[in-house]
């Protein structure tokens, strides 16, 4: 089959979970024996072209600044889309699957428009669907209308669609989505052995591994450490990542007097970031809105339990087996993130322990390995049955 990627960045010049998807689906497609484009935009520099072997790559778009403050920018998303959309009008007939994003929008809707004049069959991944109130939050009253109304568009196309969550994929079909919706269960790329069984360092440490952006909220976790400390009183907190809130964050640890509790190495190696994890009394995400959660996995991974807050917009609870591999926080409260920190220090081994199995038992329907072979499969049964 002749398939078309369409995404706006390319592993590894930009590194993310969609952009490992993408890089994985086309690799994956071609030792299938498809013949595979990849739309995107610039990243790279000139002496620095990309090379996927099998892979026809090409940039629809300059290379421009994705991100401002931690947010997405406007004008990257409405270039991209006026570049598929050109590209398609012209060349749509030359494939017969166009497999893409939801996000950034405007490439679905580029896609919509082609779709009759090039015949090919759309295909979807929706990695989040936002709420109403979250697109609001987001861009304000009038910004979030708009976004909410583009999200609808997108969901009008007619599309095989693919969710990573069950709250993802219940919120398409609230959308009135045209098609069928899939859900994938995997994103994981690390290894699928059994973690090894490591003593936690001493003294007991919390980890935190992300982006310091507003809905990460990692000054919750700050706010609860002295409380933790009441319980644990030699616990510290390990916050790895970068962001825009940096200087906010560094200020809530000065303001509590714990800068000889918390340490912020910045961004480290992947490496680093496992053995952090590793010998974690757990790993800690406060977040107020995750697409999938796949530091839940990586913890469990590492054989460490994670505690993650239970929100409007927050998937990753779906990963969370309470008492077998971490547990919910049911209320964005310091006290009760303190209590669940104390909660994993008094189960000790017995968590890490049930950790690792629920990692064992798991592992596969996690993998991204296991969501390319349920996507490339429908590919396969789609060209079957052409």
């Amino acid at each position: 089959m002749r398939i078309c990627i369409v995404y706006d960045c390319l592993f590894p010049f930009t590194i993310g979970g969609a952009e490992r998807w993408y890089r994985g689906l086309a690799e994956k497609l071609v030792a299938q024996g498809h013949q595979v484009t990849y739309l995107t935009l610039i990243q790279w520099e000139q002496a620095n072209v990309p090379h996927i072997p099998g892979v026809t790559i090409i940039p629809v778009g300059p290379r421009m600044n994705l991100y401002h403050r931690g947010r997405r920018t406007l004008a990257p998303p409405l270039r991209f889309g006026l570049g598929v959309l050109w590209h398609l009008a012209r060349h749509g007939k030359r494939y017969d699957v166009v497999h893409t994003a939801s996000f950034p929008f405007f490439s679905v809707l580029a896609i919509g428009l082609t779709r009759p004049l090039g015949r090919f069959r759309v295909i979807c991944d929706w990695h989040e669907v936002w709420s109403r109130g979250y697109w609001r939050q987001y861009l304000g009253r009038l910004g979030g209308e708009v976004g909410w109304l583009i999200q609808r568009l997108c969901a009008k196309v007619p599309q095989r669609a693919y969710a990573f969550s069950r709250l993802h994929a219940g919120r398409l079909g609230a959308l009135g989505l045209r098609g069928q919706v899939g859900l994938l269960t995997g994103e994981y790329q690390g290894s699928l052995h059994a973690p090894e069984a490591v003593a936690p360092v001493d003294p007991p440490t919390v980890v935190y591994a992300g982006r310091m952006i507003p809905e990460k909220r990692i000054p919750l976790l700050i706010e609860a450490l002295p409380i933790a400390r009441r319980s644990i009183p030699q616990l510290q907190a390990v916050i790895l990542g970068q962001g825009p809130e940096s200087n906010l964050i560094r200020e809530r640890i000065a303001a509590l007097g714990l800068h000889a509790v918390v340490s912020l190495p910045g961004f480290v190696s992947s490496a680093a970031v496992n053995e952090a994890m590793a010998r974690s009394l757990c790993v800690v995400q406060p977040s107020s809105r995750e697409g999938y959660g796949m530091v839940v996995v990586e913890a469990a991974a590492a054989g460490a339990p994670a505690i993650v807050i239970a929100a409007e917009d927050n998937a990753a609870v779906e990963l969370i087996e309470s008492g077998q591999n971490g547990f919910i926080v049911q209320t964005p409260e310091p006290s009760a993130l303190a209590a669940e920190i104390v909660r994993c220090w008094r189960a000790g081994e017995t968590l890490r322990a049930t950790t690792r199995a629920w990692y064992c038992r798991n592992a596969e329907r996690l993998s991204i390995g296991h969501s390319l072979d349920e996507v490339t499969n429908a590919y396969d049964t789609r060209a079957r049955s052409s």
